[in-house]
């Protein structure tokens, strides 16, 4: 196997939060407990509700943010502040709109040329040109398109100008936050296929981010499922698919729409109310929606366990 090129062990990420002039500070326990592995060609899901932190994980793997505890490492290297300049090269990030993540008043040429300005100073202006010509052509766009400003692009177009900004750097790791959720579901699809013949030949890892299972089912080698800033299930993608065995992913897995209606399996509805991430109650925090809930479940909190393919339940799915 592949030497390791992110390691996270136990990542979390807390806010504190104001309630008033004369009241204490709320904490909200945003990200707890992660702990995950990516390797070069590797790809991994992180899945769930909105609010469950996903993009606070992204946040912290591209350093935007730092964590409240835990360790994160890239390429065997601690990441710490001191430690940020040099690191977040190798770590790139594609957002979800391709349509606010470019600057309208900037031509492409500007904004593929931008990292480099600023992370290689010593670079020549030929040079930088050169190297923006052949990303550009690397995501399948002409050399027509390189004097372009952004509105003069389809959706599609515009993420391959923002993967293409991304690959600027040369980086190891790319973090997609919800890469494909703006677009067409025709252009959705050659989007995926640019995202794979760029690994295969870059060897990229890629951490996506998503809420279509759909297309983690079929894109992703591994996945992480996230419950209130919780992993309560993660493993192989097929496995855990095939096989979901805490509540939680049983239903979300039921709610991803079937090819031929009426087939497959029965929709979980899920009941009862959403803990508050400031007052997170004692016990499993899905306890209050679980169909499989048990009084151990209301007194403790299940930890991770179970291997490749783990699991946070005390009751789980047979």
């Amino acid at each position: 196997m592949s030497e390791q090129i992110v390691t996270a062990r136990n990542l979390a990420r807390h806010y504190e939060v104001k309630q008033g002039f004369l009241s204490a500070p709320a904490t909200v326990r945003a990200l707890s407990d992660v702990s995950f592995d990516l390797r070069p060609g590797q790809t991994l899901a992180v899945v769930g509700e909105s609010g469950c932190g996903k993009s606070t994980l992204a946040r912290l793997v591209t350093m935007i943010e730092e964590p409240t505890g835990g360790e994160l490492r890239i390429k065997g290297e601690a990441v710490t502040r001191d430690h940020w300049a040099s690191l977040r090269s190798s770590v790139q990030i594609v957002f979800q709109d391709p349509y606010g993540s470019l600057n309208p008043r900037q031509r492409i040429s500007t904004i593929l040329q931008e990292p480099l300005k600023i992370n290689r100073p010593d670079m020549s202006a030929e040079e930088r040109d050169r190297l923006a010509r052949e990303k550009l052509a690397l995501v399948g766009l002409r050399p027509e398109h390189y004097d372009r400003f952004p509105h003069m692009f389809s959706g599609g177009q515009r993420q391959r100008i923002s993967i293409a900004r991304a690959l600027m750097l040369d980086p190891a790791i790319l973090v997609l936050d919800e890469p494909i959720s703006a677009l067409d579901v025709s252009i959705q699809s050659q989007i995926l296929n640019l995202l794979v013949e760029l690994q295969e030949r870059l060897g990229l890892a890629y951490l996506f981010i998503s809420h279509d299972l759909s297309v983690v089912r079929h894109f992703c080698d591994d996945v992480i499922v996230m419950y209130l800033g919780r992993v309560v299930e993660q493993g192989p993608s097929k496995e855990v698919f095939a096989n979901p065995r805490h509540p939680y992913t049983k239903a979300l897995i039921s709610a991803t729409p079937r090819a031929v209606p009426g087939s497959g399996r029965k929709r979980i509805k899920l009941q009862g109310e959403l803990p508050s991430p400031m007052d997170l109650i004692e016990g499993c925090p899905f306890a209050p929606r679980c169909w499989r809930v048990t009084d151990q479940c209301r007194k403790s909190r299940p930890e991770l366990s179970g291997g490749a393919h783990g699991i946070a339940c005390y009751n789980p799915e047979d």
